[in-house]
């Protein structure tokens, strides 16, 4: 009888070289595709060191820094820049060189993300999207170097069933991350929402290009006053305002699985983690229980005369 031969074993996964993963990621989301104005790829790290353990998060900030320490990650990677406009130092008695010295102290890497996953397929604005259960149609605004029509900013969607904007709006607050913020609406409430653009982070520069779509709604965040007031006196448009950092946040989720994929293809022993500490700025919301209604019509009568001893200027109650 032959000799049984012996089972081949089996490759050993090892940890990839810093290089490795940040080519890889390059890949995912290459830099060339970011803004001018942008600040992306790699703020520090040893591209030689083994990576072994990956945490994905919306911002840069100590409390991610501190979090990664604890996890043992040997790489951050962060939707935001930590340095957007640059800077001339990197002390630790600044916030930001804080940062910096607690991941170069305990050899973490970070990587930035930033517009060139935005316009990615799939992007923060396909992860949007998916978290909202929406079906995408195409990018808000196209991609001109993607012969596919695919990449670009935003996306175009459509629900479902049709809902109306109140109904839409609650399944926006009930998908995306909770922050004190929650969400706002602009427009009818009762308004029926059929199709629907998305843009992860602040998407009121976008508007012109949102009502070219000839969409029902809206979903963005960062919305500013005479925007929103001049978009909602052009059309019917519904506006949907989340908090930034709760629109970009399932990108990290995305980001991660697609990493997790290159590591199984090329065989690497990689952890990807998604934090889920909430850095969203804001701590606290304050509803307001009963609406300002003034009991009279102000009139000129009721101003004080030439003779009163205040000024228009001291009055403490006028607006600005």
């Amino acid at each position: 009888m032959p000799p049984v031969p012996s089972p081949v074993p089996s490759p050993v996964p090892s940890a990839p070289r810093l290089s490795e993963v940040l080519a890889a990621l390059d890949a995912l989301w290459p830099p060339e595709r970011a803004e001018q104005w942008d600040a992306v790829g790699t703020v520090c790290g040893d591209p030689d060191a083994p990576v072994n353990r990956v945490l994905f998060a919306v911002d840069p900030v100590q409390d991610i820094a501190e979090e990664a320490v604890r996890l043992g990650a040997q790489l951050i990677v962060t939707h935001h820049p930590l340095y957007l406009r640059g800077t001339t130092t990197v002390a630790a008695g600044t916030f930001k060189g804080r940062v910096v010295h607690t991941l170069i102290k305990n050899d973490i890497a970070l990587h930035v993300a930033h517009t060139n996953a935005d316009s990615a397929d799939p992007g923060v604005s396909d992860a949007l999207a998916g978290a909202l259960d929406l079906r995408i149609l195409g990018p808000l605004v196209p991609d001109p170097t993607d012969p596919a029509g695919r990449r670009g900013l935003g996306r175009i969607c459509e629900l479902d069933h049709p809902a109306t904007l109140r109904d839409f709006a609650a399944r926006v607050a009930h998908r995306l991350p909770a922050t004190a913020q929650g969400v706002r609406i602009a427009g009818d409430p009762d308004a029926l929402v059929r199709t629907v653009a998305v843009s992860g982070g602040s998407g009121d520069s976008l508007f012109d290009r949102v009502r070219a779509a000839g969409v029902d709604a809206f979903v963005t965040a960062d919305l500013r006053h005479h925007p929103v007031s001049e978009a909602t006196q052009h059309s019917p448009l519904g506006l949907i305002d989340a908090a930034h950092w709760a629109t970009e946040w399932p990108w990290c989720e995305q980001a991660a699985a697609q990493l997790d994929e290159v590591s199984d293809r090329h065989g690497w022993d990689l952890r990807v983690h998604v934090s889920k500490t909430v850095t969203d700025p804001w701590s606290a919301h304050q509803a307001s229980t009963v609406p300002y209604a003034p009991s009279a019509t102000y009139s000129t009568a009721d101003a004080p005369s030439s003779s009163s001893s205040s000024s228009p200027s001291s009055s403490s109650g006028a607006p600005n």
